[in-house]
């Protein structure tokens, strides 16, 4: 099957023809696959952009760097929030990859986007990352003063499964001069990570 007849195949309605036209995309692809998949993440077509994200995801290391590229750098937000679910792909099919750093800045970076889809979208990719991206979590919580941000980074602070977390939460508690929403939003963290932690001595 041609290169361009598996770009078709992206857009095809059975998800099992779009996985498998993903899988041989990152098998066969040239230097211009990773941009060609880029330019999708601005298509109208829902389906044709998710299946774009998830191609990137499986490529894996190689499509940081243009993702990253894109992220920080495209005037529209429908690409941005692509890129950034893209890099949590990246991170959820390679498991075994230490995360290149300029991925972990760039997702850094994305969440002071002033759109919320595109950080959201960053901080839960780095919450697929784990402990690893506790440090740049904990920072732009402190850092950050944009409410709705503070209160996705506590949830995810809370799904990291870090020890760490419980600290950062229950001062997030007690802390008069923090939003009273963000207070709210850590004392649910708080029990849920208290779920989690009994689930995994159980």
């Amino acid at each position: 099957m041609t290169t361009e007849a598996l770009f078709e195949q992206l857009k095809h309605p059975n998800p099992h023809m779009r996985e498998r036209a993903m899988l041989e995309l990152a098998e066969v692809r040239d230097e211009k696959t990773i941009p060609q998949l880029i330019s999708i993440l601005d298509e109208e077509d829902v389906t044709y952009r998710r299946a774009a994200v998830k191609a990137l995801g499986v490529i894996g290391p190689d499509a940081v760097s243009p993702t990253v590229e894109a992220l920080l750098n495209s005037d529209n937000v429908t690409v941005r929030g692509s890129c950034a679910k893209a890099l949590a792909q990246i991170i959820i099919n390679h498991p075994d990859m230490s995360f290149p750093l300029e991925g972990l800045q760039g997702l850094k970076t994305a969440i002071n986007d002033p759109n919320p889809v595109v950080h959201i979208a960053a901080v839960m990719a780095l919450g697929e990352m784990g402990s690893p991206a506790f440090d740049i979590l904990l920072e732009s919580l402190q850092t950050t003063d944009n409410v709705a941000v503070q209160v996705v980074i506590a949830n995810t602070l809370a799904a990291l499964g870090d020890e760490r977390s419980v600290d950062v939460l229950t001062a997030l508690t007690t802390d008069e001069s923090t939003d009273s929403y963000v207070r709210e939003s850590a004392v649910s963290a708080l029990s849920r990570l208290e779920l989690l932690s009994k689930n995994k001595r159980a």
